[in-house]
């Protein structure tokens, strides 16, 4: 398995569908904390939807359309970042992540997001990266103010989840954005 670290304790980790029964669980452990915010807590609900998403990633990965990676505290699987869109040919796509509870407060989004953030554009040529947050997850808005990003605006009830329309802000990084990091990654080693 790949990794890169995050922190003295914590990595970023390839996550496969043989994995499925621990993402199962992650999954089982942190539902009622994910449920508000993100639509998997509410899809992952056994070892076989989990395998099934972890597949799905898989896929894509191998189709240059996608990536879901793992976030570890030691050694617990404890978040992921996952791009959901990525669509090399327009050169846009969009970055979520999700993390435990008891992992919050350490920089481990942030850290794990500046990586793949870097990777998109150095590595893959990316133009444009999108962050799409409900506008009352403040955790989420202030991740993406750390990265740089700008909101470009609000789609008003623009999905439905958990039975009623929500709004979205998108916010965004384009390359050519300062970025308030320097990494000195070698991003040849991001987890593939």
């Amino acid at each position: 398995m790949l990794s890169l670290p995050l922190a003295p304790d914590a990595e970023l980790t390839t996550l496969e569908p043989w994995q499925a029964d621990e993402f199962a669980e992650h999954m089982d452990r942190h539902r009622e904390h994910l449920a508000p915010w993100i639509p998997l807590a509410h899809t992952i609900t056994d070892t076989e939807s989990a395998r099934e998403l972890l597949q799905r990633y898989a896929d894509r990965q191998a189709n240059g359309a996608g990536r879901l990676l793992g976030i570890r505290l030691r050694g617990e699987l404890v978040g992921a970042i996952l791009f959901p869109q990525f669509d090399a040919a327009t050169g846009n796509c969009e970055l979520g992540v999700w993390l435990a509870p008891h992992a919050q407060g350490h920089g481990l989004i942030t850290k794990a997001a500046q990586l793949m953030i870097d990777w998109a554009f150095e590595v893959r040529g990316m133009h444009r990266i999108e962050w799409i947050t409900m506008p009352a997850n403040e955790r989420s808005k202030a991740v993406a103010k750390r990265l740089g990003m700008t909101l470009d605006g609000v789609m008003r009830e623009s999905y439905l989840f958990g039975g009623r329309r929500h709004d979205a802000e998108i916010w965004s990084l384009l390359v050519t954005d300062p970025r308030p990091w320097t990494l000195g990654t070698d991003h040849s080693k991001t987890p593939s």
